[in-house]
């Protein structure tokens, strides 16, 4: 198990935009768990269920919102305290360098074009699915794509639990996120109620769409942490 705590990697601006999405889907969450019935109720009005969006109807009536808002809505729901808190880790160490990249307007979109193709690549892959998705892991997957295109040599401080062997090492975020993206590969079929291929799909976006965002650009990026070697912290 590896768990990334924070990036040696500064910024230029404060990061109000990864702020504001942390604290929306906090505000969120905490709404979800006081409403009637709670969680559950939530995920299934405004949550994606694949069946729904190819066959552009609503399964429950009255609908919350048409099937094919439910894209944008559900990226902002969690299952769970530990989902959301994953979640918003990931996204607090390595939201704020693409969004001091891009700057608040296109990392906004950039960040929302990543969930939506995560949501349609899992959609692709499960059509007929009546099971609804929710959850910010496909756009901060698209973050996590961004920064290891971005930033592969910047060193990210890694708690490492390995059977008997734990510790807090300093790993280059290329390997850091390069064996994150490879675990979902791993993982797919496993099932356990994780939309995987909505992970792999944000990644694979967000390394596409900031690559033609930055065009040529992005290859300016990486010279900075030619000189950061491996370490410990």
């Amino acid at each position: 198990m590896f768990i990334p705590l924070r990036d040696d990697n500064p910024t230029s601006r404060f990061p109000y935009v990864t702020v504001g999405l942390i604290a929306l889907n906090t505000v969120v969450f905490l709404v979800q768990a006081v409403a009637p019935h709670g969680l559950q109720m939530a995920a299934l009005r405004f949550g994606a269920v694949p069946f729904e969006i190819t066959h552009f109807r609503s399964l429950a009536e009255p609908a919350a919102f048409p099937p094919l808002l439910t894209i944008l809505t559900s990226m902002f729901l969690h299952g769970s305290l530990f989902h959301l808190l994953g979640n918003m880790l990931y996204l607090w160490i390595f939201g704020n360098n693409i969004e001091d990249r891009l700057g608040p307007v296109r990392f906004t979109l950039f960040y929302l074009a990543s969930g939506v193709a995560a949501a349609l690549t899992h959609i692709a892959v499960q059509p007929s699915s009546r099971l609804p998705m929710i959850g910010a892991s496909g756009a901060i997957a698209g973050v996590l794509g961004a920064y290891w295109l971005l930033y592969p040599r910047a060193r990210v401080k890694t708690f490492i639990f390995l059977i008997f062997y734990i510790d807090v090492v300093a790993i280059p975020a290329g390997l850091v996120l390069g064996l994150w993206f490879v675990l979902q590969i791993l993982n797919v079929g496993l099932g356990g109620g994780v939309a995987w291929f909505a992970h792999i799909g944000g990644f694979l976006a967000g390394i596409l769409i900031i690559r033609l965002a930055l065009g040529k650009g992005y290859r300016q990026l990486r010279a900075p942490w030619g000189d950061r070697g491996l370490g410990q912290a």
